[in-house]
């Protein structure tokens, strides 16, 4: 049976490209990797966050996607700056109803390679002990 090794991209819809990538640059440095006509894609590092034009659907409640960032209590402030919604200690809506948890990268045992984070200007971004220990647990670090 195949397994499932990781997530290469998610995909949100917004109602406007434009202000989406203008709100979400106001909490993230985006580096669009490309865009289309209706959808541009945003790269963080070996991944990337599509974003297409026409949400029709309500807001999302419990369903969310889970942003691992290098400095969680920064990306919260700047989303409550943008005029996020707010929900709980991690997460907040966009302006179009898309859930958003922010995790700290040093918390975390989602990894990428000291090289993959050196080319994202991460150089030197180090887990905190307890997602060492986690890893640790699985045989994924020494």
């Amino acid at each position: 049976m195949t397994r499932a090794v990781g997530i290469n991209h998610v995909a949100v819809e917004v109602g406007n490209l434009d202000a989406a990538l203008e709100f979400y640059g106001r909490i993230f440095r985006l580096e669009l990797r490309g865009r289309i006509a209706g959808m541009a894609f945003v790269d963080m590092g070996d991944q990337f966050l599509a974003v297409a034009e026409g949400r029709r659907q309500p807001a999302d409640d419990d369903r969310h996607i889970g942003l691992v960032v290098d400095d969680r209590d920064a990306a919260l402030a700047a989303a409550r700056e943008a005029g996020a919604e707010m929900l709980g200690d991690n997460d907040f809506r966009d302006p179009w109803g898309n859930r958003f948890q922010v995790v700290d990268y040093r918390d975390v045992q989602f990894t990428k390679t000291d090289r993959i984070l050196a080319g994202m200007g991460l150089g030197g971004l180090e887990k905190r002990s307890r997602a060492i220990e986690e890893l640790r647990a699985k045989g994924l670090a020494d």
